[in-house]
Order: structure tokens, then C-alpha cells, then sequence
């Protein structure tokens, strides 16, 4: 993996800079004036190796949920970087997963009109796809994702060895955005992956190497595409059916597992309509199943998963906005699909067959 990768964007080019000796030296954070957002569960963990991020008088320490994404939740953490006199040449530095990174990236589009902002992404998820390409999402009550702004950082400092005290789960949350990027690369990328599929466990340099790759692939996307208003709604690929997921279970499923199940039924869907092979679910269901096999059992009722994916914000006044595989070649593309009781009796035999 090389040091660095250069994004462009709207406002600019900015980095992201591959450094294994992040944790042994912090002080390249420290440059104007930042006002730390830190993840609590990473204040904890390194509380030696950041001890002077976390005794700093500008540090914000924040529980990484699902409700603290929320603009309810988001309005009194603008309110103490008020108090702490943040300043429109002052920087915000993020510190933890994507929950942080729509935090920071969405106040940093805010504040002041707009202040600049560093991302330390510290989950595999993050580090393998959300630290690019510059959105920000904020929930609005139980609406996941409804608001947001388009926000590149000034740059980010990616340390891999973040990764040694992450859950198990979160790895594998972290692996389902991976097969996503993949999958979205075309067929003959996905199934190099898959048959490496297990090594991203257990070595390291191969986690390493697909998190280099996962961000290759995207900056592609996200360059010619930034503002998300065509080729890159790609990217959503498992997520219409990823996020209803969440919501229906009450964010019981972690995201990326929930994007993995939500690719596996978009494919279900999409061979069930005639719109790609039975084949081309085959290929990609095992190693899919993999990922989120631990949440197969997850009781996800057909109703609370309908009602989710109305509201989903891609959709049109009279259609649901889906990202399906088409064709042989199962080319990920954007789809027009009626909410209608063909579609709902598709999404409940998907739902009933999970953990069979």
C-alpha cells in the first residue's frame, strides 16, 4: 500500500495518509487549532497512546450511537464548541468510526459557514469506505440519514492498527462495505476477494491490501461523481435494503453485516424478477451468507422492513429507488421498482429463508 492517496474535490484535493506509527506519534493533529471529537469507546482504549488529545481543553468525548447521530443529539455538541470559542480558521479533528466522521463532517459544513476538519478514521468500515468522498448523513428522529451536506476533509490519517481492539463484529461490519466496493468493481474483482475471503481475518497485509484497494475503486466513483447525483448512487448497493434492516430491527444489526444481508436480497430480488441470473445469486450468497450469518436468526418483520424502505430518500414520489444487479454480466445499476404485493411477498420469502 502506498504512503498516500490524493482525492480530488470540489474543494480541492485532499489526503489520505497511510501511517502505521499514527498511535507512537500524535502531533501532526495538533496543527490549527483543532477542537478534538473523539469516539468514547477510543478514549478508553487508547487513553495512553492519546492522552494528549484526551487531557486537551478542546476535546469533545462522544458515544458513537446510532442516537447521537441524530440532529436532536447533534445541536448540543455544536453548542460546546460555542462555548469552547471555536473559530472559522480553527480545525475540528474526528477521532473514531463513521458515527464521528457524519458528526464532525456535518458541523465542520455548519459552524461558522463552514470550518475545516481531519478525519482519524478507527473502524474498518471508515477506513475501507466512508472516510472518502466527503458526505456527512444525520438522522432526524427515526428517519435514519435525512439530512447532510457534502464536506471533504482537509485530510486523513489512516492507521491500521486501530483495528487490533475492534470487536469481532465490527470486522465483519467492515468487510461488508469491502465486498460492497468489490462487488460494484464487476465479477472477476468480487470473486478474487471471495476466494480470499477468510485470509481478511486472520492476516493482516491482506486486510491492508483490500482496504488500499476499497478506497481505490471508490475514488473513481466519487471524482467524476462527488454530489452523489449519478454513477455514484452505486454505492448504495445493499444499503436500501441494509438500512431498512437497521431500522426494523432497532439498529440490532450492525451496518455493514446489515449492507451484506442487504446485498444478498437485493440480488434475491433481482434474479426473482428476471432481472439478473439465478446464477449470479448463487455466486455471490455464499460468501455473503458469511458475513452476516451471525444475524441470520435476526427477527426482521416484512412490515417494519416495507415501512423502512419508504422512506428511503432515494426514492421517487411513486417508486422505490433501488441499486440491483442486471444482466449476465450482473452490472450494479440503478432500478425503478413498484412497492406492490409482488415485491412484498419477494421481500418476506427472502426474510423467512435467512436462517434456514
Amino acid at each position: 500500500m502506498s504512503d498516500e492517496l490524493i482525492i480530488q474535490s470540489h474543494k480541492g484535493s485532499y489526503a489520505v495518509n497511510f501511517n502505521e506509527s499514527l498511535l507512537d506519534d500524535v502531533t501532526e493533529l495538533f496543527e490549527n487549532t483543532p477542537h478534538f471529537l473523539i469516539d468514547a469507546n477510543v478514549a478508553r482504549l487508547y487513553k495512553i497512546e492519546l492522552a494528549s488529545v484526551i487531557n486537551h481543553p478542546k476535546v469533545i468525548v462522544i458515544e458513537a450511537t446510532e442516537e447521537n447521530k441524530s440532529i436532536e443529539r447533534v445541536i448540543p455538541v455544536i453548542a460546546r464548541l460555542v462555548a469552547n470559542k471555536a473559530r472559522r480558521g480553527d480545525t475540528l479533528v474526528a477521532i473514531g468510526g463513521g458515527i464521528i466522521q457524519d458528526i464532525t463532517c456535518f458541523i465542520a459544513s455548519t459552524l461558522l459557514r463552514g470550518m475545516a476538519w481531519r478525519f482519524v478514521p478507527t473502524t474498518l468500515l471508515a477506513q475501507a469506505d466512508s472516510c472518502i468522498g466527503s458526505k456527512s448523513s444525520i438522522n432526524l428522529g427515526a428517519t435514519k440519514n435525512i439530512l447532510g451536506t457534502f464536506n471533504p476533509p482537509e485530510k486523513i490519517h489512516l492507521c491500521s492498527k486501530f483495528l487490533d481492539t475492534l470487536d469481532q463484529k465490527d470486522i465483519y461490519s467492515g468487510v461488508g462495505e469491502i465486498l460492497k466496493v468489490h462487488a460494484i468493481a464487476g465479477k472477476e474483482t468480487f470473486d478474487l476477494l471471495a476466494a480470499t475471503y477468510d485470509q481478511l481475518f486472520t492476516d493482516r497485509a491482506v486486510l491492508r491490501r483490500y482496504i488500499g484497494s476499497a478506497l481505490r475503486i471508490k475514488q473513481k466513483y466519487i471524482e467524476l461523481d462527488e454530489f452523489d447525483r449519478g454513477i455514484r448512487n452505486i454505492f448504495n448497493y445493499g444499503h436500501s435494503f441494509g438500512h431498512a434492516i437497521e431500522s426494523a430491527t432497532n439498529f440490532g444489526v450492525p451496518h455493514g453485516i446489515a449492507v451484506a444481508m442487504g446485498m444478498d436480497m437485493a440480488n434475491a430480488i433481482a434474479s426473482g424478477r428476471g432481472l439478473t441470473s439465478i446464477e449470479t445469486y448463487q455466486r455471490m450468497h455464499g460468501v455473503l451468507k458469511k458475513n452476516y450469518a451471525s444475524y441470520a436468526s435476526a427477527n426482521i418483520q416484512t412490515d417494519a422492513l416495507m415501512t423502512a424502505l419508504m422512506k428511503d430518500k432515494k426514492n421517487t414520489a411513486t417508486q422505490l429507488v433501488l441499486i440491483l444487479p442486471i444482466g449476465n454480466d450482473a452490472e450494479i445499476q440503478r432500478v425503478e421498482v413498484v412497492a406492490d404485493e409482488q415485491f412484498g411477498d419477494q421481500c418476506e420469502v427472502f426474510l423467512k429463508a435467512l436462517n434456514k
